[in-house]
């Protein structure tokens, strides 16, 4: 890589570090941390193919202006929990934006595919849900009561079992992108044809829209976070596939450790999800339409505005010109 070219990819992430170190700009110790072993990493290279070049005194000087910054006062954030939500995780999805794309666009040509698949193929719903299931709903489809499957169990039971499922499920999503990405995708086929010919089913027999006021109360969130902790599973994967100028365990490591802060993040709402379908889904056939069309629409409203949205409100607020770098002297 030409050095002006490697200048122009890292310069945002040098002056980022250069600004929290003055103190110009406001970071937490383990973010910090991170962009040290990234500075590192590229004062490695920079040494090893630009010997003689400023920009190795440049990342040099960067370097031991911080390492007593970082690891000789290094204390934990009074307000930790709240800057998690506030600010890293936001940023980390500004900067990961393009994997919740790429997640995005498979969710929807893989329902697609559960859709079309069930249309054309009669097996293919009992295949995918089992032919329990799918004997149970219909039985439930003949009384008039396609979503009584809901309104088994206890309150407390129910929000219970189907939280640690979905936790279980989202947290195989993430964690099989240890293997390239390959196990995450596998994963979410699995449950993007379910959902496809889930719905389908439904539209099939005629209780679409009572499946679709009963399923979205919970599912709004749901979904969305699993799709989140696939963008994350993708992100780890290609941590390990893509190492760019890092060492390929240095890369791993970056990758481990902001995926697993966007796993995290999704977990109060799938927990949320968990106790909606527990404690509200049970009775959304009873419910006035607007009242369970609110619901679906607060709850998917919530969750897209924090990842889709406020990401970006975020990264504006903390922006970096981009003339800075060129006023550097030192590079």
């Amino acid at each position: 890589m030409r050095e002006i070219a490697f200048i122009k990819q890292n310069k945002e992430k040098w002056l980022e570090f250069e600004l929290a170190i003055f103190g110009k700009a406001k970071k937490n110790t383990d973010d910090l941390a991170n962009l040290y072993i990234q500075l590192m990493n590229d004062l490695s290279y920079a040494r090893t193919y630009y010997p003689k070049s400023k920009t190795v005194v440049y990342l040099n000087h960067l370097a031991s202006l911080s390492y007593q910054k970082i690891y000789k006062t290094k204390r934990e954030d009074k307000n930790r929990i709240v800057t998690f939500f506030k600010t890293e995780v936001p940023l980390l999805l500004y900067e990961y934006k393009r994997y919740l794309l790429y997640a995005f666009v498979l969710f929807f040509v893989m329902v697609a595919m559960g859709v079309v698949s069930a249309k054309f193929d009669k097996d293919f719903v009992r295949l995918i849900l089992g032919d329990g299931y799918v004997n149970m709903t219909l039985e439930n489809i003949k009384k008039g009561n396609p979503m009584a499957v809901y309104s088994s169990g206890s309150n407390w039971g129910g929000f219970i079992a189907i939280t640690l499922n979905n936790l279980y499920v989202g947290a195989r999503c993430y964690i099989y992108g240890i293997f390239g990405g390959i196990g995450t995708f596998y994963i979410f086929l699995q449950n993007s044809l379910m959902l496809g010919s889930f719905q389908y089913f439904f539209y099939e027999h005629h209780v679409f829209w009572k499946s679709v006021r009963s399923i979205w109360i919970h599912g709004a969130m749901e979904i969305f976070a699993i799709v989140i902790e696939t963008a994350a599973g993708f992100i780890l994967g290609a941590s390990i596939l893509f190492p760019k100028t890092y060492s390929r365990l240095n890369s791993f490591k970056i990758g481990f450790k902001n995926s697993f802060k966007i796993f995290l993040s999704t977990l109060p709402f799938t927990i949320s999800a968990g106790f909606l379908e527990g404690f509200i889904t049970r009775y959304a056939i009873d419910m006035p339409i607007l009242l369970s069309s609110f619901i679906i629409l607060f709850t998917l409203a919530v969750i897209s505005f924090y990842y889709l949205v406020y990401p970006f409100i975020v990264h504006k607020k903390l922006e970096i010109p981009n003339d800075t770098f060129t006023k550097n002297k030192s590079i």
